[in-house]
Parts: structure tokens; sequence; C-alpha cells
């Protein structure tokens, strides 16, 4: 069985665990670890089947499981790009989040924060979701454009109804970027993540025997994600703009006004940097499932399946 399925079958996780096992794979030096490392981490996993998270007496069996989490997909057991791997997330959106949500004269100047978001975070999601269905590299390639152009369209479309129609009141001003953010990164995981609903997942037994394709599992792993990413970048959203709402109230912004900006991005970095972790432990990495296809139902005598939820 693929190491990482094993480790997220076993470890029946609460969120606090979850949530401590992703502080420790969102760690920034997970970015530079060479191919040489992780295969070794790889070996020592797949050579020690009985090899548990909990083996404390071991550091080495600790440290493989680290490397081997943050850095291979689950379904595929191959290395997801660096750009890509979790503990990148952070540092790439946050500065898009920051951009995307300043105040502008006009909309060119918010196409290019929009853009970059949008294709950073679609590609994100189709590298780290499900891959466990059959597809061909051309869909995935036109599936993320449809995806960027269309989520960059409703990403610009407050800025383009404020300027269009002067809306200068405080909670239309403020208030509805972070509402469309929110809504249109959830939408963008259903559809760069379309196929998985549509084609089926993988759900497998407690022993990671593939028992067969199901459109329920991957439905239900991207509403999961969908609402994780929701989560995520509404809180991301929202709690700056309710701090720059108070700061602009007092003195000390009467006298330096451009410390609204430094203000502004440490407060976005240091949510979303409690946010990242958080919203990936909402849910199981593992999903389980009992209510599937009567087709997969009848091929086991198994209560409870599992599937890949994807990131």
């Amino acid at each position: 069985m693929e190491p990482n399925v094993r480790f997220w079958i076993t470890e029946r996780q609460s969120f606090v665990q979850r949530f401590l096992q992703w502080m420790e794979l969102l760690d920034p030096t997970n970015l530079v670890l060479s191919i040489e490392k992780i295969e070794k981490s790889r070996q020592l996993l797949l050579t020690n089947q009985d090899a548990s998270r909990h083996d404390v007496e071991d550091q080495r069996i600790q440290e493989a499981w680290k490397r081997s989490l943050s850095t291979v997909h689950p379904d595929s057991s191959k290395l997801i790009p660096v750009p890509f791997r979790p503990s990148a997330f952070l540092p790439f959106t946050a500065p898009m989040v920051f951009l995307s949500l300043l105040s502008v004269k006009n909309l060119k100047s918010m196409i290019l924060p929009q853009v970059s978001f949008y294709t950073y975070t679609t590609a994100f999601n189709i590298i780290n979701g499900n891959a466990s269905y059959n597809r061909q590299p051309y869909e995935s390639i036109l599936l993320g454009t449809g995806v960027i152009a269309s989520s960059t369209f409703f990403g610009l479309l407050p800025r383009f109804l404020q300027l269009r129609f002067s809306l200068n009141n405080i909670l239309t001003r403020k208030a509805l970027p972070v509402v469309f953010l929110t809504q249109v990164s959830a939408v963008n995981v259903i559809a760069s993540r379309s196929f998985e609903p549509s084609r089926g997942i993988e759900v497998m037994d407690k022993e990671g025997n593939v028992i067969g394709y199901s459109r329920k599992a991957g439905t239900k792993a991207v509403k999961d994600t969908a609402t994780s990413r929701a989560v995520l970048f509404g809180t991301s959203a929202f709690i700056p703009e309710v701090f720059s709402y108070f700061f602009k109230r007092t003195q000390f912004f009467q006298q330096y006004p451009w410390s609204l900006w430094t203000l502004k991005l440490s407060c976005t970095i240091l949510v979303m940097g409690l946010m990242v972790p958080v919203s990936f432990s909402i849910f199981p990495q593992t999903g389980r499932c009992s209510m599937l296809e009567k087709e997969i139902q009848s091929a086991t005598q198994e209560p409870e399946l599992f599937y890949n939820r994807g990131v």
C-alpha cells in the first residue's frame, strides 16, 4: 500500500491532532528537500510497513513521515512540484490576497493580481486534488484555462461595479470584494476538480485494496475542500479589513498614513498563517463513506470505505 494512504487511513486523528500534523507538514524547509532525501525516507517507510507516526523512539521514522506526507502525492506516488506543495501555499497566496483587496482607481491595476491569484490556486487545486481517475494532460490544461478565465472575471466584478456605479458606501466598498473572494475561491475548487464528481474517484478498504470508482465520494471530496477554502480565504480577507477600518480612526494613522499598508499586509500574513493549517485540518485527509453506489456496496462487505480527499 502507498505509505501516505496507509498513514491517513490508520491514523484516526481529531481536529487538534490534524492541526498539529499540518503545522509540521507546512514547514517551509519541506520546499528545499532534495530528491535523494525524499527517496530514502520513502524507502524506509516501504520497508517498515508497521511504522507508525507515534514511534517516538525512532526519530528517523518521524522525519520520514514528515518528508513523505509533505512532498509526495498519495494517489500517484509522484513528487509534487515544489511551488505547489502544501508548504508553498501560504508564501504564494498571502501576498496575492493582500494585493487583490487593495483599493484602486482603475480596473487595469487589478488584473495582474487577480490573474496571478487564480492561476496559482487553480493549478494548486488540480495538482493536489484526487488523481486516481483517468485524465489526459490536455484535459487538465483546457479545464484549468477555462477556470482561470472565469474566476478572474468574477474576481474583478466587484471592482468593476464599484468603479462603474461609484459605490462609495463603506459596506459595499469593503464587504463586496471579501464576499466575492470567498465565493469565487470555493467555486474555483469545484470547477477545477469537476472531473472527480463526474468520473468518480477510487474508494478502498482499510487494507488499501481498491473496490471501485465512486462519483458520490468524488462529490463529497470536492465539496469538503471547497468549504475549507471558503473558510480560509473568507476569514483571511475579512479580519484584515476589520482591523484596517478601526486603524484608520487612530491618531497614529493620521500621522503615518503609509502604515496602513504595513498593518494590512502583516495582518493578512498572520491570519493566513493560522488559517491555512486550520482549513487543511477541518476535514480528514482520507474521507470515510458508507452510502455509495450499489455496485460498490455489493462488491464488498466492509461497512466503511476510504478515499483521498485531496488538499
